[in-house]
């Protein structure tokens, strides 16, 4: 699985900041506010050597009523899940009391930490950070997460602590495809899974948050094999109380991340939700293949129907990649189905590609519709070739490459998915532009040019 890092602090120390900076997103909202975090953010760290997830908290002000209240409980969920801990301090403000509570619980824990001090421009790098010290976690590493001073040593060298979890998740190549099932808490997750394996493999419970870590159940089907990935693990009844956590998104994440397919399950009868369109896209970020089920669809009438299949196209347009299967896993109709709506998403997001096919479609694409002008000039797409699976990746090399216009992209990944029959699969385009070769030989007439205009001056001066 990817490993967890969680950073943790009292409030406005910026770690959500250093949150954007890491995910090379604006997902978390930065203010010079405290308090602005509430609810944990989650992401897929895109700076450092190998992949990890990210989560950010909200801020530990040691109160112990309302808000501030359900934050920490917050925070202590996220902790609890951590391979690595961040605890992010003020290099400006200096150790204060808030941060030796927050480093003494931390302590409990017995997970790995590392001090960042962080707002240390305009510091001394070796000075920003020696008074943390005295919290006895180590040597603080200071950083500046406003401009991205000292982010890369800082999460480069979190990872190296990291190699066992790394490893594993690049595990996993012999078990088939790899199906993660997912969706918000009580949509009928675990019973889909018995349905699929025909016997009582998961524990179901009709309350959410019934189960809580990733379970992964290897089984065949029509002689293929496959491996069931349920995003909510196993917890008995007894063990069932109302402080566990009712969806553990990182756990889900993992299972995204490590997925060949996934099952992104839906309640009919509840609607299209907030929480599904966020988990929508956090496996269209992922780029995984995607099949969409529509659960609890026995005892809908057909103007129910009609509905929410509207509000599938009104509120998740951007999976229009994705086959749907409406289906009742407590009754068995329509889970059939799901095999054949798997199998052809696995096999579309690991097809090889040819590079002539797709230089072929890119040139008729182009023949019919003209990439636009940019400065006045037109942009010259060449050739395209493939540059990755699950999700297929299609290089395209040319002149100005990199200036096609968001509109143009999608015109193009349409046209690629149209032809090439790409279902159940999101694709990516890459665009790479080659130097010019007369850009050298341009600069060299103009210079002939200005030595030629001397002389012909030179010589009209004479003549005079």
């Amino acid at each position: 699985m990817l490993p967890v890092i969680v950073l943790v602090g009292r409030p406005n120390v910026g770690k959500s900041t250093l949150f954007n900076r890491l995910t090379g997103t604006r997902d978390a909202l930065v203010a010079d506010q405290p308090g602005l975090t509430r609810d944990r953010q989650y992401g897929v760290g895109r700076m450092g050597s190998t992949p990890y997830l990210i989560v950010d908290t909200g801020g530990i002000s040691g109160e112990g009523s309302g808000v501030a209240a359900l934050m920490e409980r917050q925070v202590q969920a996220a902790i609890a899940e951590a391979d690595h801990l961040l605890l992010l301090l003020d290099a400006k403000g200096g150790c204060t009391g808030a941060d030796e509570l927050i480093a003494e619980q931390l302590r409990r824990t017995g997970k790995p930490i590392t001090l960042v001090a962080n707002k240390s421009e305009n510091l001394d790098r070796e000075l920003a950070g020696i008074e943390f010290h005295a919290l006895g976690l180590g040597e603080p590493v200071a950083i500046a997460a406003a401009h991205g001073q000292g982010v890369r040593a800082l999460i480069d060298g979190v990872l190296k602590t990291l190699p066992e979890a790394v490893e594993e998740a690049a595990d996993g190549a012999d078990k088939g495809v790899q199906i993660a099932v997912v969706g918000r808490p009580n949509v009928g997750k675990s019973t889909l899974v018995n349905r699929l394996l025909g016997e009582e493999r998961v524990v179901v419970f009709d309350q959410p948050g019934t189960t809580r870590d990733s379970v992964f159940i290897s089984f065949t089907h029509d002689d293929r094999s496959y491996t069931l990935i349920d995003t909510a693990g196993v917890r008995r009844r007894a063990r069932i109380s109302e402080v566990i956590e009712k969806f553990s998104v990182i756990k889900t994440l993992q299972a995204i991340q490590q997925a060949n397919v996934v099952l992104l399950v839906l309640d009919a009868q509840q609607g299209i939700g907030e929480q599904d369109a966020t988990l929508a896209g956090h496996i269209l970020e992922s780029g995984r293949a995607l099949v969409v089920v529509v659960n609890k669809w026995d005892g809908l009438s057909s103007r129910q129907r009609e509905q929410i299949k509207t509000e599938l196209d009104r509120k998740l347009m951007f999976l229009d990649f994705a086959s749907r299967c409406f289906i009742s896993a407590l009754h068995g109709s329509g889970v059939g189905d799901l095999y054949a709506a798997v199998d052809a998403a696995y096999a579309s997001a690991t097809r090889n590609l040819s590079t002539p096919e797709l230089t072929r479609i890119l040139e008729s694409s182009v023949q019919e519709h003209q990439p636009p002008l940019v400065r006045g000039r037109r942009i010259k797409l060449r050739y395209a070739h493939q540059g990755g699976q699950n999700p297929p990746i299609i290089v395209i090399h040319g002149n100005q490459a990199e200036a096609v216009p968001p509109s143009y992209r999608r015109y193009l990944v349409n046209r690629f998915r149209k032809v090439l029959a790409l279902d159940g699969t999101p694709v990516l385009l890459q665009f790479r532009s080659g130097a010019n070769p007369f850009e050298g030989r341009r600069n060299l007439l103009t210079q002939r040019q200005m030595r030629k205009r001397q002389r012909l001056k030179q010589f009209v001066k004479r003549k005079r």
